[in-house]
Parts: structure tokens; sequence; C-alpha cells
């Protein structure tokens, strides 16, 4: 595979997840950068708006492994990892790999399991491993989370820490139809479930591949400022409390690369900056005494774009 071909990867894997999903391109476009760029995605909005169907058919488009995890208060952190059980016949412990083994992991309704369990993500998500009983091992590649919340539901649920937040490329919240698509939905599913009839149109190496080489998209020296000044603007904010990390410029520029191959270009441009920058830094950022604001927190970083000058691009690499 060449760079020039993520474009029809992600054109093939765009037409197939639409098969189900009606309108939402622009989600469907950021899932596909997400998963491209090596990111996890969190998609947040209230019940009832396709979060688990999208979800699940990026899987089916896939030719990889797939896994769900219902999250309950009760959950335990081994019911996700996996845990080490005594074998009668051999007298060992055999350990016997969680859900998190996979290609795709379907964490739904996230924010109702307890801060332990969900704190048995964060290895998974940064290193791509798991650590029990002393020994590390490696899940397989690729390897994408997809989350869900509801940001309406608060009895019985547990928000999300700062730090796991982080662990996510993108937040993303598909919203309610149009009245147009609402009707195409019902035209859609009026006979039969178009989800069950998805097949796989690439397979867990291409999308591999395709990660190995999206950083080729090159970054120029003026883009490259514009992002970092984006960046400095949000920790100066008057009512921001923390502003976005390094780690989280880092998400901002790979993503940016894994877009402009999506679209065909092997150079980062200052649209795909200000198009990219709400879905991956409005959760980066802590605004005083209004935790979950997901509103208030996109709106901040629309007012950090508008205060910042964007350079002029040419399309030369310099």
């Amino acid at each position: 595979m060449e760079r020039k071909d993520i474009q029809n990867l992600a054109g093939q894997l765009r037409d197939r997840i639409q098969r189900v999903i009606v309108g939402k391109s622009d989600t469907v476009e950021l899932m596909l950068t997400a998963m491209i760029a090596r990111g996890h995605i969190l998609l947040e909005d209230v019940p009832g708006t396709g979060k688990t169907v999208m979800a699940k058919s990026m899987a089916r488009s896939l030719g990889c492994r797939f896994s769900r995890i219902q999250f309950t208060p009760d959950l335990l952190p081994s019911d996700v990892t996996g845990m080490s059980v005594f074998n009668a016949q051999t007298s060992q412990f055999e350990f016997r790999p969680g859900p998190v083994f996979t290609n795709i992991l379907l964490a739904d309704e996230i924010n109702r399991a307890t801060p332990r369990t969900q704190s048995a993500l964060l290895e998974c998500m940064e290193e791509r491993q798991v650590t029990s009983d002393g020994v590390t091992r490696a899940l397989e590649e690729p390897f994408l989370v997809i989350a869900t919340q509801n940001p309406v539901e608060t009895q019985g649920t547990f928000p999300l820490p700062e730090a796991q937040l982080d662990r996510f490329l993108m937040k993303l919240t598909p919203g309610y139809p149009t009245t147009e698509e609402a009707m195409a939905i019902l035209d859609r599913f009026i006979q039969n479930d178009p989800l069950e009839e998805l097949t796989p149109c690439a397979e867990a190496s291409d999308i591999a591949e395709a990660q190995r080489l999206f950083s080729g998209a090159h970054v120029s020296e003026p883009v490259r400022r514009y992002m970092v000044d984006l960046v400095e603007k949000t920790r100066v904010l008057p009512q921001v409390q923390t502003g976005v990390s390094p780690r989280g410029l880092l998400a901002l520029m790979r993503a940016c690369q894994a877009l402009a191959l999506i679209r065909g270009r092997d150079y980062v441009t200052p649209d795909d900056v200000k198009f990219l920058a709400v879905p991956v830094l409005a959760h980066r950022v802590i605004v005083s005494g209004l935790y979950g604001r997901s509103a208030k927190c996109e709106e901040l970083i629309r007012e950090a774009l508008d205060g910042i000058t964007a350079p002029v691009e040419t399309g030369e690499r310099t």
C-alpha cells in the first residue's frame, strides 16, 4: 500500500458504513481519521442517536476481531483485561484473555463502570498492552477503542477522569438527524436491518499498513507553528483552569496527517487544523466548575481559533 491508497481505503469504508448510517458524513470521516491515526474515539450523545450502531458499522466494515463490553457498576478490571485461572489438570495458573484482546473494542456506556474498572483501559489504550500477574502481553494491531456515554444520565455513573479523557484522540457528538435524514432512516430500516447485511471491505492488515504510512504526510513549519499557537492559546483563556497538554498537541498533528491523506493530499493545511481542533482538543480543556460541559469547552476552542492568525497555505512544502 502507498500513501495515495489510503484515500481509496477510507472511501470504501465510508461508503460501507453509510449503508447503515444516514448522514453524519463528518462524524464518519472523523472516526476513520482517528482509526488511521491510531487513536481512540469517545462518542457522547443522548440515548438513541446511533452511537452503538455507528461503532458496530465500522467494526463490521473491517475484517477485524470485534468485542463489546457493556460497562456496569459491578464490572471488574479482570472482566476487561482477563485473569489467571487455576488448571487442576496441569496444576498451573493459565491466563484467560479478556475482551480487550481484540482489534476493535466497543466500550458501551463506559461511564457506568467504577473508576477502578475504567482505569483498566489506561494501559491498553496508551501502551497497547496488558500487564497481569507481572507478565506484560501485547495487544493485536490494529487496536481501537470506541467508547460511548450518555451525558444526560448522571445517576449511577462515574465521570471519566481527565487522565482517561486524554487517552481518547477524539470526542464526537453525532447529534439528532435532520427531518430528511429521519425520513431516510425510516425508509432504510422499514423492512430489515442493513447492519446485519454489512460485509467487510478491508482487512486488519490494510488498516495496520495505513497506520504505518499516515505519518508520512508533510506538516510545514508555519502549520506546526499554528498548532502550537492554538494549544498555547487554550492555556491563557480566562475561564480555562488547565489547557491542552503536549499529548494533545501531538494528537492534533497526527490527526491532521491522517485527515490529509484521507482527503487525497500528502501535506497538512490550516483548514485541517480548524476542522479537527474541536473534536481533538475540546475534551482536553478543563474549565473551572464546569466539568462535563462539552458545549462550553467547544466554544472555548473556537474562541482560541479566532484569537490566532492562520498561516497562508500555498500547498508547497516549506
